[in-house]
């Protein structure tokens, strides 16, 4: 199967313009959530160069994050670049662990291999392993006590489509049957 940017981007429109009014954009270096404003009447979670694996990161982001936190631009959370000490890239990790489990089931649900992502080339020592054991055992506790449901019905659509080679339509049909009923 082919994993063309325009079909993760009808799915999660299809799921979130009109219940959230948010929609999934591509973008250039960095990735940015934008809640709307005068400018724009759409939320907006823009994923970096076009690729996929940030299109599915950040929405996992999105899909943790609750209403008060999507009136914030970047969620209202801090971002430090490359070049993090020993403590910041501890704090890193901690508030990346759900995100990433999110990104790695959206993965597997989409038929993609998956990375943890460390997000560090500074001159700290990180524990690449630990990690992405923290991440996998996270996965496999959203996996038995259930996903919050915008992240529960966007798997549901990309496994759908991706997985069962399910239309478009149909993906969406069971992205929304997900979401029907659920206060988000």
């Amino acid at each position: 199967m082919t994993h063309r940017l325009e079909d993760v981007i009808a799915l999660f429109d299809g799921l979130f313009q009109e219940t959230f009014s948010t929609r999934l954009v591509r973008g250039g270096d960095e990735p940015l959530y934008l809640p709307a404003d005068e400018a724009c009447r759409w939320h907006r979670v823009i994923f970096a160069r076009g690729f996929f694996a940030s299109a599915l990161h950040e929405v996992s982001h999105w899909c943790i994050a609750g209403a008060r936190r999507r009136e914030l631009e970047d969620y209202g959370y801090w971002y430090l670049p490359d070049g993090r000490d020993a403590v910041e890239q501890r704090q890193f990790e901690a508030v990346e662990v759900a995100p990433q489990a999110l990104e790695r089931l959206f993965s597997r649900a989409s038929d993609l291999p998956f990375n943890v992502s460390v997000d560090n080339l500074g001159e700290v020592e990180v524990d690449r392993e630990g990690f992405r054991a923290r991440v996998e055992a996270r996965a496999e506790r959203y996996l038995h006590e259930g996903l919050p449901a915008r992240a529960a019905a966007f798997r549901r659509a990309l496994t759908a489509f991706y997985r069962e080679g399910e239309s478009l339509e149909a993906a969406l049909a069971q992205g929304h049957r997900v979401l029907s009923g659920v206060a988000c």
